[in-house]
């Protein structure tokens, strides 16, 4: 009876751990930094100690353009960009099938001028700014690194095994899934097919780009390690920098590379460091 009981709080326990509100010292959570409509879009903001002004990242979570929020995914990096001294920020945007293509990439673009515009006010340096995505992110971190000009360019971008064609994407599946949502139909035509090409990071490369790294498992079967050898081919033939980290035996996520011992995390800000130096 005793061990039923022991059972039952132990299941209880792991049911509600995720309904604890995710705290971290020195975290400031909630700032709205846009309002789409009657969408408040909220950021969360680490600044380290010290007198500043500091390199900076900008991280976007995935989720398949339907799913998640700043704390979801890309959690994994808090830890070492905090303990590296980076000012870093952690952003929500609007999600589809709700809010269709551009919505997301117009919120990222928003957060990047509102770091900038309050940068005296998180120690951030405006010169060093680095977008970090994972998934849908890392293709919406891309966007925003292959569009950006004036107050929305970067110094560098991050993208983890991002969709960067996404018609490559449904074409492999045979199926639109999350995508249709993103671009406001169901059908897989011709037409659907533009729109995904229109919105592909890898159709607007183009030389000028920031530097890249992208970081993606071999094992990755939601978005093949291709996807970002072909991006990395393209921007260097356009006359960018661009590198891959490639973690061994890595899956779609970057939640279950530890358990390999991947060092990612490690060369990740060794090469924001000397890129954002």
């Amino acid at each position: 009876m005793k061990l039923i009981l022991l059972f039952s709080l132990l299941a209880f326990s792991i049911l509600h751990a995720a309904d604890k509100p995710f705290n971290m010292p020195g975290l400031k959570q909630d700032i709205e930094f846009a309002k789409a409509g009657n969408v408040s879009l909220t950021l969360d903001a680490f600044v380290p100690e010290g007198a500043g002004p500091f390199a900076t990242c900008i991280l976007v979570h995935g989720g398949g353009f339907t799913k998640g929020d700043k704390h979801s995914f890309i959690k994994p990096l808090f830890e070492p960009l905090s303990k590296a001294g980076f000012t870093w920020f952690t952003i929500n945007y609007r999600l589809a099938p709700e809010h269709a293509w551009p919505a997301c990439a117009t919120d990222v673009a928003s957060a990047i001028k509102w770091v900038k515009a309050h940068a005296a006010e998180y120690k951030v340096d405006v010169n060093r700014i680095a977008l970090i995505g994972e998934s849908a992110g890392g293709h919406l971190v891309s966007w925003a690194g292959v569009t950006g000009e004036g107050e929305t360019r970067v110094a560098a971008v991050v993208p983890f095994y991002a969709p960067h064609d996404l018609v490559v994407q449904v074409e492999r599946r045979k199926a639109l899934g999350g995508l249709g949502g993103l671009i406001g139909t169901e059908e897989l035509n011709d037409a659907a097919l533009k729109k995904l090409a229109d919105i592909s990071p890898l159709n607007h490369i183009k030389p000028g780009l920031p530097p890249f790294l992208q970081i993606h498992g071999d094992k990755d079967e939601t978005v093949p390690l291709s996807q970002s050898v072909n991006f990395e081919a393209k921007t260097k033939a356009a006359g960018n920098r661009c590198e891959t980290i490639v973690v061994p035996g890595g899956a779609h996520g970057m939640g279950g590379w530890e358990k390999l011992g991947s060092d990612y995390q490690t060369r990740l800000i060794a090469w924001l460091r000397k890129t954002l130096q």
